[in-house]
């Protein structure tokens, strides 16, 4: 007998109790859609870092916080920073040296939330650190705006805050700032940034001559390594490049992985049990057919198969299904949080899909065991004795 006649025969085994078996992989199929809706979280966040994060903020960032404590927005370190940092740019080729001061603008409903970034208005002003944004309507930050008060938009915040050029924007109940431009949109970060003088900011928040961070721009981007060793040791401080913030994503992204597949793992538990279930209850009602063919000649191995074959094709249909379930819920995952932030927030890469089928073989595998085990050694007499 060939394997798709073994095949063949399994689906004919699963077929005779058609309500069973759908509602057998309609459980799988849900077990592995939120497996897959959990770990594409993780995997479109990962590509939204790594595609954009590239393209935009400094060559090294300076703080008091490691990164291994997490971000912190905190304005701990003292602005002199900066001039220690200048002094030292012909030493170590720095080309540029951008003070910042960041906060949050929070609230219950996410669509209000925003980053407000402070940053020096004259000179580069915002493209010092981020030189492919651009201004879509108005114009960008001005040296004379720290007295005046103003604000430039990312084009995400600006339609989740309903700003306009000529918007005022409150900081707290004695500051408030006019909107002078709104970006042309980017990317999901740069999007949902609210762009302040530095100053302006810093009053707000209570932070006078205090930063969040100095942003560090060098002429050769390749060496950032070793002058963020050389900063470090200098001048006692925190030095983090691009790529150590990459590291640190996906140090975070992973443990949340865990977190999130461990919770999908309760529900693939249950799914395999649903299967196991399924399976020897096929094997108890088909006691006398299962003797049959052992009369006439069938090894157990056979039947051990034929067994097997109805988990493992049970488990990988359900797994399929899973799959594009998952694929439609992450479609509906990225519409919110594309509408949210800009952003698609969950991808289905090629390792999630063979993760997610690798899962569901296993789990066919593993429900199938016992049933198979307990169809192989049927003892033929008593077994055809059954009525």
């Amino acid at each position: 007998m060939t394997a798709a006649d073994l095949w063949r025969l399994a689906w004919r085994g699963l077929t005779r109790r058609r309500v069973r078996t759908l509602l057998t992989a309609l459980g799988i199929t849900v077990a592995v859609a939120s497996m897959v809706i959990f770990l594409s979280l993780g995997e479109g966040i990962r590509k939204v870092f790594v595609s954009e994060l590239g393209g935009i903020g400094p060559d090294i960032q300076v703080s008091l916080t490691p990164l291994s404590q997490g971000m912190s927005l905190h304005p701990n370190l003292p602005q002199s920073t900066v001039q220690d940092l200048q002094r030292l740019a012909p030493e170590l080729g720095i080309q540029s040296v951008t003070p910042v001061i960041m906060a949050v603008r929070g609230s219950l409903d996410p669509t209000q939330s925003a980053v407000l970034y402070g940053l020096p208005a004259g000179g580069l002003g915002i493209g010092a650190v981020f030189p492919s944004a651009a201004v879509a309507r108005g114009r960008t930050l001005q040296a004379g705006d720290n007295a005046a008060g103003a604000a430039v938009v990312g084009a995400k915040a600006a339609q989740n805050l309903r700003l306009d050029l000529g918007s005022r924007l409150n900081l707290n109940r004695r500051s408030s700032v006019k909107v002078v431009g709104v970006l042309a949109p980017e990317s999901g970060l740069v999007d949902n940034f609210i762009f302040l003088p530095l100053d302006t900011l810093q009053r707000a928040e209570g932070a006078q001559d205090r930063v969040s961070l100095v942003a560090v721009k060098l002429q050769n981007p390749r060496e950032a390594r070793a002058v963020a060793t050389q900063i470090a040791q200098k001048l006692d401080l925190e030095a983090a490049t691009q790529s150590d913030f990459l590291s640190f994503i996906e140090r975070a992204l992973r443990i949340s992985d865990a977190v999130r597949f461990g919770i999908s793992l309760i529900a693939l538990i249950v799914g395999g049990l649903a299967v196991a279930n399924t399976v020897m209850m096929g094997v108890f009602e088909r006691t006398r057919e299962f003797a049959t063919l052992r009369a006439i000649g069938a090894r157990p191995a056979f039947v051990r198969a034929l067994v097997l074959t109805e988990s493992l094709l049970l488990s990988l249909v359900g797994g399929v299904f899973g799959v594009l379930l998952g694929l439609l819920g992450i479609a509906v995952v990225n519409v919110y949080t594309q509408g949210l932030a800009g952003i698609d927030a969950a991808a289905l890469t090629p390792r999630l899909v063979a993760l997610a089928l690798g899962i569901s073989f296993l789990l066919g595998l593993l429900s199938g065991l016992l049933p198979a085990r307990s169809a192989s050694r049927l003892n033929i007499t008593e077994a055809l004795g059954r009525v």
